[in-house]
């Protein structure tokens, strides 16, 4: 049914890349279209029967879109979808979140609103944990923003992980066009470093995490040794493009020493 009264904009919406994320899905997409209208889904080939109810769940409500793609593609392949449905419908900004419970919904209108007041930055959650977050994965994304800092000179990415985040559209599909990669778990930091490249500057936002566990509805694909390793494969490549770009770097330091907000 429809959401009475959430924001409503025809530049801003709420983009959700979704993959089997199991029924936590239902309360994700409800949570925020309560904030935001509109809410879009893009639907990743999953194959956890979530597609058909949250079909149903738009028929009733004219603020929630769902797209389908008939395979899973990668999380990236999925938001840069979204992403020219939004550009041809006259969007130029899209938050992104996960559709598996993890990131605040709350937070939506506080960072669309900090995004239309600086039109041209991306704005990036920097994740506050709590006791759910597992020990092993916070001390490993200090190493992926360590490189992702190095990679952008300390452009001030506070989090290259978090994929809490508001993008200006047609930069992001700009960077994700001009190459074949970004398109699975690689898509949150490499965005982050390849938009600075772009001289996009990241405003940074904090907001809580939590880490579901199975009882309480949390699903996650992420594979430590796999992920770890297409991590390590995407350092690699930034890190050759970082030399590459490192006098344009330099020089835009120079020029604006401030740094980010």
């Amino acid at each position: 049914m429809p959401i009475a009264n959430p924001t409503h904009s025809p530049t801003h919406l709420v983009l959700i890349p979704s993959y089997n994320p199991g029924p936590k899905v239902f309360e994700t997409v409800a949570s925020a279209r309560a904030q935001w209208n509109p809410v879009w889904v893009v639907v990743d080939g999953s194959t956890d029967g979530t597609t058909a109810r949250l079909q149903q769940m738009a028929q009733a409500d004219n603020g929630l879109r769902v797209l389908v793609l008939p395979q899973n593609q990668g999380k990236g392949a999925a938001v840069l979808h979204g992403l020219d449905e939004a550009s041809a419908q006259g969007f130029t900004h899209a938050l992104c979140m996960d559709s598996d419970g993890q990131h605040p919904a709350a937070l939506i209108g506080t960072f669309m609103q900090r995004s239309q007041e600086h039109l041209g930055a991306m704005v990036l959650g920097v994740p506050v944990f709590d006791a759910s977050a597992p020990a092993l994965r916070v001390r490993g994304r200090k190493i992926s923003n360590w490189w992702a800092n190095l990679e952008t000179l300390w452009a001030g990415i506070g989090d290259s992980l978090y994929g809490f985040r508001v993008y200006p559209i047609e930069p992001l599909r700009a960077v994700m066009r001009g190459q074949r990669w970004m398109r699975r778990f690689d898509f949150d930091p490499e965005a982050a470093v390849r938009l600075c490249w772009h001289g996009v500057t990241p405003l940074n936002v904090p907001a809580p995490v939590k880490y579901l566990q199975a009882h309480e509805g949390g699903v996650s694909h992420f594979n430590y040794r796999r992920d770890n390793l297409l991590l390590s494969w995407m350092h690699f490549r930034l890190m050759v493009g970082f030399v590459l770009r490192l006098p344009l770097l330099l020089m835009r330091r120079w020029r604006s020493p401030s740094g980010a907000r």
